[in-house]
């Protein structure tokens, strides 16, 4: 697909005032005092459940969701759905699990919640850990998501340019988390729910209008045009040709409805309002904005089927990523027309605005648990720490955002949505368990935790590396190479269990047994709030 000047310049004039627009705020967050940990890390706690949801909805709601799962719809129709709808109903978990016990045990990461009952070395450094490699693998997928839609903004499929995308957006980054800590990050994600849920609802309605408002339309016209028949609208295109395939589909599955609760960039929200009560209402708000969301997705990709043909899709980007873009494009008025020109733009720019936003909320939670958990662990204690803290935050952002650079570089050719659901993977695996046993197991010891965590994160890192998204298909990273020996795509089937496994077997042949009262003392905190920060 190529754009004359015109359609670029346009775009990047809605870049360019986004991102004046988010540099603003970052500026006037860096106004106030960073120093402290609570405001770095929480914001001060001041935000209200409506806005804590708005950013919770804004940091959830990524370029897996607006460019990944539709164009994944639009390939492959039924069973591109598995994304909206594991998506979606992850966060009932979250809110009947997570939400208000996260909130009443923890500070800041993961780990404050399991130290209430636990030693803090050896969990720290675990946990801090984990949570790091699930951040990383998360903002590759939001790298490659840039690297795309800057090459179908510019018109280009050069490498170079895909390049450039993904360092100007890990620079941007870097930026938003060292200079405004969470009140920017925040407030950057809540413009971006606005603007994202403001750009799905007009797609969606252009779309159903284009049908009459009926749907049976839209999905007969975009099974006839996927070239599938009626095979589009039934389960099996994406994850039926083989047992290996429906295992990869129940892997995925599992991995996205109980990944959302490990995730740190998730987590460390409910830290950002006053009480618990609140950060159940943030949940409420969250789930009532990802639900209507994720229905949209739902539309735009049908949408994108009906309007545009499956094939157009796949030849402008193999992966699906620019499907949203193009059938934007088209229901402006095409390619070379002032409306289409507009359509295009404005959604190229919510879909940038919604990879910043992300990779702001991603970077500041793993800085989080590098400088709150490993650095914590391991320094001196000094009475100066929590400020040293801070500062070694803001250089982890740094080293978070090369490492992204690096590996979103490697990982160009696969779609977004599907590198979102190895990141849910890895976090179901070593986050997950480790988080429920502490909170609803009264025997949990240390050495139950430390092997629940590697237990699940060492299985789950190693089989990705051994499938075929590493190695051994034409889509890998590495496509030269073939040491793939775990057939299947997603590693959460064997992984997530063996997280639980792990954790339960290290609790029982531990002699030197659970600590009951902190339990006790964790229990009461986790259900009253007493003695929460």
């Amino acid at each position: 697909m190529s754009l004359d000047w015109n359609h670029q310049t346009l775009a990047l004039v809605l870049f360019s005032a986004f991102i004046a627009v988010t540099l603003a705020i970052t500026t006037w967050a860096s106004r106030r005092r960073q120093g402290s940990p609570e405001e770095f890390y929480a914001g001060g706690r001041l935000f209200s459940p409506a806005e804590n949801g708005f950013a919770i909805a804004g940091d959830y709601m990524s370029a897996a969701s607006f460019l990944g799962i539709s164009g994944l719809i639009a390939l492959y129709g039924y069973d591109g759905m598995v994304y909206s709808v594991g998506f979606l109903v992850a966060w009932l978990l979250v809110l009947l699990l997570a939400a208000e016990l996260v909130r009443n045990c923890g500070r800041f990461t993961l780990a404050d919640v399991l130290v209430t009952r636990l030693r803090e070395r050896p969990v720290r450094i675990a946990t801090g850990t984990s949570s790091v490699v699930v951040s990383v693998l998360y903002l590759v997928a939001q790298m490659v998501g840039a690297g795309t839609l800057v090459a179908l903004l510019l018109g280009s499929a050069d490498s170079a340019v895909r390049t450039w995308a993904v360092i100007a957006v890990g620079a941007l980054m870097v930026v938003y988390v060292s200079c405004g800590g969470m009140r920017a990050t925040t407030w950057i994600q809540i413009v971006k729910a606005f603007l994202l849920m403001g750009g799905a609802i007009a797609l969606t309605v252009l779309v159903l209008l284009r049908f009459g408002g009926d749907p049976i339309s839209l999905l007969s016209d975009a099974a006839e045009r996927s070239g599938r028949g009626e095979d589009f609208l039934a389960p099996g295109l994406l994850f039926g040709e083989n047992l290996v395939s429906r295992l990869d589909f129940i892997s995925l599955g599992i991995a996205l409805v109980l990944g959302t609760a490990g995730l740190p960039h998730i987590l460390s929200r409910f830290y950002t309002v006053p009480t618990a009560r609140a950060a159940r209402r943030s949940v409420v708000w969250a789930i009532c904005l990802i639900g209507s969301f994720y229905l949209m997705t739902i539309v735009l990709g049908f949408g994108a089927a009906a309007l545009l043909g499956s094939d157009t899709v796949r030849a402008d980007n193999s992966a699906g990523n620019t499907a949203v873009p193009l059938l934007a494009q088209y229901l402006g008025g095409g390619a070379g027309t002032t409306g289409g020109t507009v359509l295009f733009a404005v959604v190229a720019a919510i879909a940038f605005a919604t990879i910043l936003a992300v990779v702001a909320g991603i970077t500041l939670a793993s800085s989080a648990a590098i400088a709150h958990d490993l650095y914590a662990s391991l320094a001196r204690r000094r009475a100066d720490r929590p400020v040293r803290e801070v500062a070694v935050a803001r250089v982890a952002a740094v080293g978070i955002g090369a490492a992204a650079i690096g590996l979103g570089l490697l990982a160009q050719n696969l779609n977004v949505a599907f590198l979102v659901g190895l990141a849910f993977a890895v976090a179901a695996s070593a986050n997950l368990p480790v988080l429920l046993f502490t909170l609803f197991w009264r025997r949990f010891t240390t050495r139950g935790a430390l092997w629940s965590v590697y237990g699940g994160l060492v299985p789950a890192v190693v089989l990705v590396v051994l499938s075929p998204v590493v190695s051994g298909s034409p889509d890998a990273i590495f496509p030269a190479l073939d040491f793939a020996v775990f057939p299947l795509q997603n590693p959460g089937v064997v992984s997530i269990p063996l997280g639980f496994l792990a954790g339960w077997l290290g609790t029982i042949g531990d002699r030197t047994g659970a600590d009951v009262t902190r339990h006790a003392e964790t229990e009461v905190r986790a259900l009253t709030g007493a003695g929460a920060a």
